[in-house]
């Protein structure tokens, strides 16, 4: 098992940047991949992007060049940094990690983009 908590969302402006983190309670190396989904409203859940155990990365189309996924495996976090945020990315976005066959879930945490 592992429980997932996430931090770092809020309110910036079109342009701004905003990190978010999530903190797993059990080492990320043994967890297969760990990955970042949003949900906007009215919307269906997609992924974002994502970063295995050995630190292979992959991202949404519309992130690329714009956000970066990145771990502290000292400290069994898991980074979104995102940069030169578009309204279009207000959405919720949750950690989830993949342990053996089943998936772990946060709670989400709102990012809201003002134009």
């Amino acid at each position: 098992q592992v429980q997932l908590v996430e931090s770092g969302g809020g309110l910036v402006q079109a342009g701004g940047s905003l990190r978010l983190s999530c903190a797993a309670s059990r080492s990320i190396f043994s967890i297969n991949r760990m990955t970042w989904y949003r949900q906007a409203a009215g919307k269906q859940r997609g992924l974002v992007a994502s970063i295995t155990s050995r630190g292979i990365t992959n991202y949404a189309g519309s992130v690329k060049g714009r956000f970066a996924i990145s771990r502290d495996t000292a400290a069994n976090l898991v980074f979104l940094q995102m940069n030169s945020l578009k309204p279009e990315d207000t959405a919720v976005y949750t950690c989830a990690a993949e342990l053996g066959t089943l998936t772990y879930w946060g709670q989400g945490t709102q990012v809201t983009v003002s134009s």
